[in-house]
C-alpha cells in the first residue's frame, strides 16, 4: 500500500485516464481522507469517471490501486465503496487472460497491483459491517485467479469460513461465488438460505450453459421469486445487479426463462421482475410471442401504478399482431385500460387497435392521437373515410415532429381518400412541419397545381439536404421534368460526407437519373458499406441492369441493418446468387432474433429478414 504522502513519487502527468492526462488523480485520492462525506462521495464518483470509465481502465488505473487500498484501511469512511471501486477496476473474464490483448494491458496491471495489496485487505472480510464484508469478497473474487499460491491459500480459507459461519445469508452467497472463482464448486441447492441456493443455481447454469437442468431451473424460479433475491449484486458483476444478471442468464434459455417468469408473475411479479424477463425473451427469441403476451397479461393486475402497467401494455402491443387470434379476455383487458385517462391508456389503445377489436375505432375517433390514427389506418382499411377527417384536423392544428410524421404516415395507408388532405400537406411543406415526409407524400399523391409546384421548387432550394432531395423527387413525379432533380442530386452526391440516403432517394427517377451515373459508379467501391449498398440500388434503378449491382449487394448480406436492406434490394432485382442460399437458410431457421427492433418500423426487422429469406428460398 502507499499513503497520500507518496503521491508525489508517481509521474501522474505522464499517465492518462479516460479524459486525458492524470494530473487530477492525486487530488481525488487526497479527497478520500476528508471528514466531509459529500467530498468523499464526489471523489469516488470522479474516480469512476477517470481511472475507470464504462468498463475500461487506463495507464493511470494500476498506479492508483495501492493508494486506494491505503484509503480503504485509513480513510474515515466509505470503506465498502472503495473496496467495490477496487473490485470494479480489476474486474475481468478469467478466460481472457491468455489473449494477446491481456499481456501488458492496463487491466493486467491493475490485477497485478491488486493481488499485491490483497493480503493487507483480507481483514476487511471480518469487518462488522456486512456491506464491507460483501465488498471485500468482491475484491477477492476479482483477482482469485491471479494470486500467488500462499496468498491464495490464505484468502480461500478466510472465504470458506465466511461461507460456513457468516450470520448474513447474502454474505454466504457472495462467499460461494468467490469460492467458485477459486475453482471450488459447492453443492448448495439444499441450503436453507434462498440467497445461497440462488447463487448456487446461477453458478451451475453458467457452468453448464443452456439448456439448464430442471433442478437448476426450479431453484432459479423458486429462489428468484423471493423479495430482493440475493440482496444487491454478485461480487464479480461490474455494474450489474444480481437481478439483471439473473435476467440475462434466463434469457439465454427461453424455456427456462418463461418457466421462471411464470413463477415470478404468479408470486406477484415483484418489482416487475417476471414481466421484464418476458419482454427480454420476446425480444431475443422468435415465435415466443403467444407465451409472452399471455404471461404479460397475467402480470398486468400485479402492476403497482399506471407507469408499470404501461410497460406491460407496450409489450402486449409490440407482439399482439403476431398472435393467431387475440382472445376476448385479452381484448377486454386492453379495452378497460384504453378507456382510462392515465398513462396506461395510450399503449392499451394502440394494442387494442392492433388486435383489430371493433371497439378500438370508436376510441381512436374520440381521442385521435397520431400513433393510434396511423395504426387504425392499417387495422381498419374499411374505415379510412372516417379516419381522414381527424387526421386532417390534427395536422391543421399545427402538429409537429414525430406526431406530424405519424399523421402523414397514416395518410399513406388511407389510399385515394388521403387526396382530401392535400391542403394540410401543402401547409406542412410551407411551414416546414415534417416537411420531408410531406414532400414525399405530395409527390405520390399526383395532384398538380401551380401552388404545389411553386412550393416544391422553393423546397428544392432548401439548405436542408433531405428536404431538397425529397422536394426535387416530388417535383419530378408531378411534372415529369428531371432538370430540378438532377441539379439537386448532382450537388448532394458531390458534397463531402455520407450520401447513402440521397442515393436511396433516386429510385423514383429511374432512367431519368442516367446523367448522374459518373457520380454513382465510383461509390460502388466506397469504403462505407451503406454507401456501397445505396450505390448498387441506384445503379440498378438507373440502368435496369443487375450485373454490377448484384455482386455488391450479395457481399453485404448479413444479419445487420445494411444486410437486410441489401437483401431487400436483391429480392426486388430477383437475382439471388446460389452461394447465398446457406446464409438465407440460417436467416429462415434461426430460433434467435437476428435483428433487434427499431423505432417507428412498421414490421420488425427480424421478421422481415426471415420472411425475405423464406420467400427467396422458395424461388426456383
Amino acid at each position: 500500500m502507499r499513503s497520500p504522502a507518496e503521491l508525489g513519487h508517481v509521474h501522474w502527468h505522464d499517465l492518462t485516464h479516460a479524459h486525458g492526462p492524470a494530473e487530477d488523480v492525486p487530488e481525488l485520492i487526497r479527497a478520500l481522507y476528508a471528514d466531509d462525506d459529500d467530498t468523499v462521495g464526489e471523489a469516488i464518483h470522479e474516480l469512476y469517471g477517470t481511472i475507470h470509465h464504462q468498463g475500461t481502465v487506463y495507464p493511470a488505473s494500476a498506479p492508483a490501486v495501492p493508494f486506494l487500498a491505503h484509503a480503504v484501511l485509513h480513510a474515515p469512511g466509505r470503506r465498502d465503496a472503495l473496496l467495490v471501486l477496487l473490485a470494479v477496476l480489476a474486474d475481468h473474464d478469467p478466460q481472457d487472460t491468455e489473449s494477446p490483448s491481456w499481456q501488458g494491458s492496463s487491466a493486467a496491471a491493475v490485477c497485478t497491483e491488486l493481488a499485491r495489496v490483497l493480503p493487507d485487505l483480507l481483514p476487511c472480510l471480518d469487518d462488522a459491517e456486512r456491506a464491507v464484508r460483501r465488498a471485500a469478497l468482491r475484491v477477492v473474487a476479482a483477482v482469485a485467479d491471479r494470486l500467488p499460491a500462499e496468498v491464495r491459500a490464505t484468502a480461500e480459507r478466510r472465504v470458506d469460513a465466511l461461507y460456513a459461519t457468516d450470520p448474513v445469508a447474502a454474505v454466504r452467497a457472495d462467499a460461494l461465488v468467490a469460492l467458485d472463482r477459486f475453482g471450488r464448486g459447492a453443492e448448495a441447492f439444499d441450503s436453507p438460505f434462498p440467497e445461497v441456493r440462488l447463487a448456487a443455481a446461477v453458478l451451475a447454469a453458467e457452468r453448464s450453459g443452456p439448456p439448464y437442468e430442471r433442478r437448476t431451473v426450479d431453484v432459479l424460479a423458486g429462489a428468484g421469486s423471493e423479495p430482493d433475491p440475493g440482496d444487491d449484486e454478485f461480487p464479480w458483476a461490474s455494474g450489474v445487479s444480481q437481478e439483471d444478471r439473473l435476467t440475462d442468464l434466463l434469457t439465454r434459455d427461453a424455456d427456462a426463462g418463461l418457466t421462471a417468469a411464470a413463477r415470478w408473475i404468479a408470486a406477484g411479479d415483484l418489482g416487475a421482475r417476471g414481466s421484464r424477463l418476458v419482454r427480454r425473451i420476446a425480444e431475443t427469441w422468435r415465435d415466443r410471442e403467444p407465451e409472452a403476451v399471455a404471461l404479460t397479461l397475467a402480470a398486468l393486475p400485479h402492476q403497482r401504478d399506471a407507469r408499470a402497467a404501461a410497460h406491460c401494455l407496450t409489450t402486449i402491443g409490440d407482439w399482439i399482431e403476431r398472435l393467431p387470434e387475440p382472445g376476448a379476455d385479452l381484448r377486454d383487458a386492453l379495452y378497460d385500460h384504453a378507456r382510462g385517462e392515465d398513462e396506461a391508456a395510450a399503449p392499451a389503445l394502440l394494442a387494442l387497435v392492433r388486435s383489430r377489436d371493433p371497439r378500438a375505432l370508436d376510441l381512436v375517433l374520440r381521442n385521435p392521437g397520431p400513433e393510434a390514427l396511423g395504426a387504425a389506418a392499417s387495422a381498419f382499411p374499411e374505415a379510412v373515410d372516417r379516419l381522414v377527417p381527424p387526421i386532417r384536423r390534427t395536422l391543421a392544428a399545427g402538429a409537429t415532429g414525430n406526431g406530424a410524421i405519424a399523421l402523414i404516415g397514416a395518410l399513406e395507408r388511407c389510399g385515394a381518400a388521403a387526396r382530401q388532405a392535400q391542403p394540410e400537406l401543402l401547409d406542412c411543406l410551407r411551414t416546414r412541419r415534417a416537411a420531408v415526409v410531406a414532400a414525399r407524400r405530395i409527390g405520390r399523391a399526383g395532384i398538380v397545381t401551380p401552388e404545389t409546384i411553386a412550393l416544391l421548387d422553393d423546397a428544392a432550394g432548401s439548405t436542408d439536404s433531405s428536404l431538397s432531395a425529397a422536394a426535387a423527387v416530388a417535383h419530378h413525379r408531378l411534372t415529369g421534368a428531371a432538370d430540378t432533380a438532377l441539379r439537386v442530386f448532382e450537388d448532394l452526391l458531390a458534397a463531402p460526407g455520407p450520401v447513402h440516403w440521397h442515393l436511396s432517394g433516386l429510385q423514383p427517377l429511374g432512367s431519368a437519373a442516367a446523367p448522374l451515373l459518373p457520380l454513382i459508379e465510383p461509390m460502388l467501391t466506397a469504403r462505407y458499406e451503406w454507401t456501397r449498398m445505396a450505390a448498387a440500388e441506384a445503379h440498378h434503378t438507373v440502368t435496369g441492369s443487375p450485373e454490377r449491382a448484384v455482386p455488391v449487394l450479395a457481399a453485404l448480406i448479413g444479419p445487420t441493418p445494411v444486410g437486410l436492406r441489401a437483401l431487400r434490394a436483391l429480392a426486388s432485382i430477383g437475382r439471388i446468387p446460389e452461394e447465398l442460399r446457406p446464409t438465407l437458410r440460417s436467416f429462415a431457421s434461426s430460433p434467435l432474433r437476428l435483428l433487434p427492433a427499431t423505432p417507428f418500423a412498421e414490421v420488425h426487422p427480424d421478421e422481415e429478414l426471415r420472411t425475405l429469406a423464406r420467400t427467396l428460398l422458395a424461388r426456383d
